[in-house]
């Protein structure tokens, strides 16, 4: 007798029950020896910081930022902190002065050693923490001393989290008489490449460009680059060491090199060296042969003056003068047959 259809299917209905929840526990348990996923901190890596969209006077878009006023006057500006990542992030802000690296570089003062723009900042908090996928704006403001000296004041909005700090260019203006000044000094000659310094005695940034030139012993002209922008911004009372590359230099000459640095605002300098180029390899190596030769001469002399000394010039005794030992000897010889013939 054939079973009602609602109890062959009971069975079926059952078994598929029991075989989903065999795949739910399954895929709840974590395999032998693997571990449980977590967002890898690499999420947190990709924060970034910069000026707001919208801040003081400008829009968005700025690669920094720029605040200009009198003496006694506070500025105000936003920072946006951006976190793309999965896990909040917590990032700590302090403001710093700039200065320029040994290589020409934007860098910053570390800790305390701000006296300007560092100093005069303020963010309206020490520490921020942004969650995953939100950006957050920190309002800051500088507060300008009634004393401070017109001109530029570089500094940075440093923000730092973990290993990672990024340092947020701004550009302060105090209002007041500028001035554009610029020296090149230390020029020297090593090798294949012209060093020399370049320092800022004014009061602005500086974005120099310098030519050179380059003149053998008798006038004829070695080296005439024209003037060129450097990749460098040199901020106010700052100076840098920079190289000019020579790779065509002569191997024998007596050189007159020329630098001239100019910048906007009326700012130049000049400065000359001397260098003699000598292929010193050549003139050892001559220099050795020739000192070889001397001594082998010398050693050569020496020996011939040895071979023509008389045994009795070794021996101590001498020949009257103007008489060579054989004459003596057959001299000798006379007064003994004389005296012989006497007797």
């Amino acid at each position: 007798m054939p079973s009602p259809p609602g109890h062959a299917a009971r069975p079926a209905i059952v078994g598929r029950l029991v075989l989903a929840v065999l795949l739910f526990t399954f895929a709840l348990t974590p395999a032998a020896g693997a571990e449980a996923r977590t967002p890898t901190p690499a999420s947190t890596a990709s924060w970034t910081a910069q000026p707001a969209v919208s801040g003081f006077g400008t829009g968005g878009g700025r690669p920094y930022f720029y605040l200009e006023g009198p003496p006694g006057t506070v500025l105000q500006d936003r920072l946006s902190v951006t976190n793309p990542g999965t896990v909040p992030v917590t990032v700590r802000l302090r403001g710093a002065d700039a200065y320029n690296a040994e290589d020409g570089g934007f860098a910053v003062r570390e800790g305390k050693g701000s006296t300007g723009t560092g100093a005069w900042l303020r963010t309206a908090a020490a520490e921020v923490t942004v969650p995953a996928r939100t950006r957050a704006e920190v309002p800051f403001s500088v507060t300008v001393p009634t004393g401070a000296t017109p001109g530029d004041h570089p500094g940075a909005i440093v923000v730092q989290s973990g290993d990672r700090s990024v340092g947020v260019r701004i550009q302060l203006r105090v209002g007041g008489p500028t001035l554009g000044a610029l020296t090149v000094e230390d020029v020297t000659v090593s090798g294949r490449t012209i060093h020399y310094t370049l320092v800022n005695r004014g009061n602005t940034v500086l974005a120099p460009r310098i030519a050179v030139g380059a003149d053998g012993a008798f006038g004829r002209r070695l080296l005439r680059r024209e003037a060129r922008a450097l990749p460098v911004e040199l901020l106010p009372g700052q100076r840098v060491r920079l190289g000019e590359p020579w790779r065509d230099a002569p191997a024998l000459d007596s050189v007159t090199v020329r630098l001239r640095v100019t910048a906007a605002g009326g700012a130049h300098g000049e400065a000359t060296a001397r260098a003699v180029f000598v292929p010193w390899v050549p003139m050892t190596g001559g220099g050795l042969l020739i000192l070889a030769a001397v001594i082998a001469y010398a050693y050569r002399r020496a020996r011939a003056r040895a071979r023509v000394r008389t045994p009795d010039d070794r021996d101590g005794g001498s020949s009257p003068p103007g008489q060579s030992p054989a004459d003596q000897q057959h001299s000798e010889s006379r007064h003994l047959v004389k005296a012989g013939a006497e007797s």
